[in-house]
């Protein structure tokens, strides 16, 4: 049997998770034909990264030539990494155009593009997988397996805060996806990950959501409140960034220097804009209520200029309680080695039944990004078993266009109900 061939869209930070695996760990079954960016300079690094892992480098498009990329390398399998306002375009023409995909979350920011590549896959039958990695993390895994087998019985309700740190956290409001058109705010582009974590617990889909949020700390109206009188565009270059905590130096790192700074020629894109500037577009203080189609309630929180990063999460259910606390490592994406990336620091899993004593669950531990879920996520994805057969998981963690689509609805819904006032109906968002 042959290696499985995929081509990869989108060379930013992220998309080294996957092209060093295919040329690295999985080589031997998978192979990268070709690298497809709005940036020259940015794939020409992606090739030699790919070769320091013992690849060949490989066929380079524009963006604007995705079609012929897929044409003249015919690739199985297409991984988009692209800002996430162009997923679906990459997703729609890879899979009309006879492929399967593999995308990073989430699947697209609204649901227009959501409802297009739905009918897309259903015209195409190809396969759509979104690499949910928080799914994979073990004790996210675990707290499936307790819901499963009934551990606290039925779930009533749920509370899920999530805190992003003043390194992590900020740097969403340095990048691209400061801008709504961009990322849909966080709500689709970071919360994408907890509402499908509790769609994925609970085994359920949302059916209602009312949300609040705003911009309250970043952005120059904010630090103004706070007494801040030096402003800037962006770090590189400025004396005023040099006071500033929130600032990153681009020139100080191999791969933000590479990636970003070299590649602002031919890409346009500025990665270190100053957190504080006035057109900041999206909102760092967010909270959210949902209604579950068999009746649990959802209260969320995220909030992202915290001195801690991780998450609390609590399932009140008909026989008890399950809690989980976790402090992840912070990190700077593109500066931070990706297996550093979420990794856990600390967690604690805790039962409590009605009527009897508390206990402590074990967890196994696993090393890597984002609660050690990357490395288990890529073996799902890339690895093959020694006889060819598939493995069968139990708790169902590939996550398919459906999943995509259930996890960013919320967060489409609560970017409405913000705009609104009012509570959102999902089922008036998208038809399956």
């Amino acid at each position: 049997m042959g290696k499985k061939l995929y081509a990869l869209v989108g060379c930013g930070s992220r998309a080294k998770m996957f092209y060093e695996a295919v040329a690295g760990v999985y080589g031997k079954t998978s192979q990268m034909v070709a690298f497809c960016d709005i940036s020259q300079t940015r794939m020409n690094y992606a090739n030699r990264l790919l070769e320091k892992c013992g690849g060949t480098a490989v066929a380079t498009y524009r963006h604007t030539d995705f079609g012929r990329m897929v044409t003249e390398t015919r690739p199985d399998c297409v991984i988009v990494t692209s800002v996430d306002r162009t997923h679906d375009y990459y997703i729609i023409k890879a899979m009309e155009m006879g492929c399967d995909v593999i995308t990073e979350k989430p699947m697209t920011i609204d649901e227009e593009k959501a409802q297009a590549i739905i009918d897309a896959q259903k015209r195409t039958s190809r396969s759509l997988r979104v690499t949910f990695n928080y799914r994979y993390a073990p004790h996210n895994t675990k707290v499936r397996e307790l819901v499963m087998s009934g551990t606290i019985g039925e779930v009533l309700s749920m509370h899920f805060e999530w805190l992003l740190d003043t390194r992590h956290g900020a740097d969403y409001y340095r990048r691209w996806h400061r801008n709504k058109h961009n990322s849909g705010g966080l709500l689709v582009h970071k919360s994408t990950h907890h509402f499908d974590l509790v769609n994925f617990w609970l085994g359920d889909t949302p059916k209602r959501v009312f949300a609040m949020g705003d911009l309250m700390f970043y952005g120059m109206k904010n630090a103004e409140k706070r007494g801040v009188t030096d402003f800037y565009h962006r770090t590189h270059g400025s004396e005023a960034a040099k006071n500033d905590p929130f600032a990153i130096d681009l020139s100080a790192d191999e791969e933000m220097r590479e990636m970003y700074l070299a590649a602002e020629s031919d890409s346009g894109y500025v990665r270190d804009r100053s957190v504080f500037s006035d057109d900041v577009a999206i909102e760092d203080v967010m909270a959210v209520t949902v209604r579950y189609n068999r009746g649990t309630i959802l209260t969320y929180s995220l909030n992202t200029y915290m001195p801690w990063e991780g998450f609390n999460v609590a399932l009140n259910g008909t026989k008890g309680r399950i809690e989980l606390a976790v402090a992840e490592n912070s990190y700077v994406s593109g500066r931070d080695k990706i297996e550093h990336q979420g990794a856990t620091e600390s967690e604690r899993l805790t039962v409590r039944p009605l009527f009897t004593a508390p206990y402590e669950v074990e967890v196994e531990k696993q090393s890597g990004g984002h609660g050690g879920g990357d490395t288990v996520l890529l073996n799902d994805i890339f690895g093959t078993p020694a006889d060819g057969t598939s493995i069968a998981d139990p708790f169902n963690r590939a996550a398919s266009h459906i999943d995509g689509a259930m996890s960013i609805l919320t967060g489409i819904a609560a970017n409405k109900s913000i705009a609104s006032g009012m509570a959102v109906d999902i089922a008036d968002l998208l038809k399956f």
